[in-house]
């Protein structure tokens, strides 16, 4: 058996995102049919607590080319000044400021896997902040800064995020929260909620107006996660 967190939409409270916990079989295995075997078995056991929600992985191993799409690896934007074309995960491991190092902008012109296995990143010492076109932002709360990086560029792909705001939950079937602290399957769910709340455009306006919103209106202990537990064997 395993766990992982659905990131479902509310638009009832204070947080933006309910995080609920789900317990499915696992099928090991590195294989894209075994990962998508276990993104099923977690889709369905959630869709036995919540039956009408429409759910989508956001991964590369999606069923879904819309979930493909948005996958950091793959979601994109570009400059407007130099008209320059970059991966989420590039923009965010560039921006990664370290004692002793970085922010290593030249990952900027690499692929999104070559530049997250970047050697500096684990041996520039210990990460201070992050900068990113020359504003810093710090590392609490934890993902205040990759939720920006990733909505920004969700937000200029109309026609992707017209497509999601159809789903009700979000799934990353490679997410381990012992080992990650930013997911996008959460910043998806958390792109929806702004968006039907009718906070999305003022939040993308500028930082300021987002810290302003998401600081003020979300509650960030994870004492109040909507923590939900389901086996197979139930």
């Amino acid at each position: 058996m395993a766990k992982r967190k659905v990131y479902k939409v509310n638009l009832k409270d204070k947080n933006f995102v309910d995080k609920i916990n789900i317990e499915f079989d696992w099928n090991p295995g590195f294989a894209q049919v075994q990962k998508q075997k276990n993104i099923k078995s977690l889709h369905n056991n959630y869709n036995r607590l919540y039956s009408q929600d429409k759910l989508l992985e956001i991964s590369s191993k999606s069923e879904d080319k819309l979930g493909v799409n948005l996958s950091a690896f793959n979601l994109t934007f570009t400059t407007i000044k130099k008209n320059n074309t970059f991966s989420v995960e590039c923009a965010f491991q560039s921006s990664k400021k370290f004692e002793f190092g970085g922010p290593y902008k030249d990952l900027l012109e690499k692929d999104s896997k070559s530049a997250k296995k970047d050697f500096r990143l684990k041996n520039s010492g210990k990460l201070i902040s992050f900068v990113f076109f020359n504003q810093e932002w710090p590392l609490e709360p934890k993902t205040l800064f990759y939720d920006w990086l990733y909505m920004n560029a969700l937000y200029k792909k109309i026609d992707l995020y017209k497509e999601v705001l159809n789903f009700d939950a979000f799934t990353d079937i490679e997410f381990n929260e012992n080992k990650s602290i930013n997911c996008q399957a959460y910043s998806v769910a958390l792109f929806v909620s702004l968006y039907k709340r009718g906070l999305l455009d003022m939040a993308m306006k500028s930082p300021d107006n987002y810290k302003k919103i998401i600081l003020q209106n979300s509650n960030e202990s994870s004492k109040n996660d909507t923590i939900t537990q389901l086996s197979l064997l139930d």
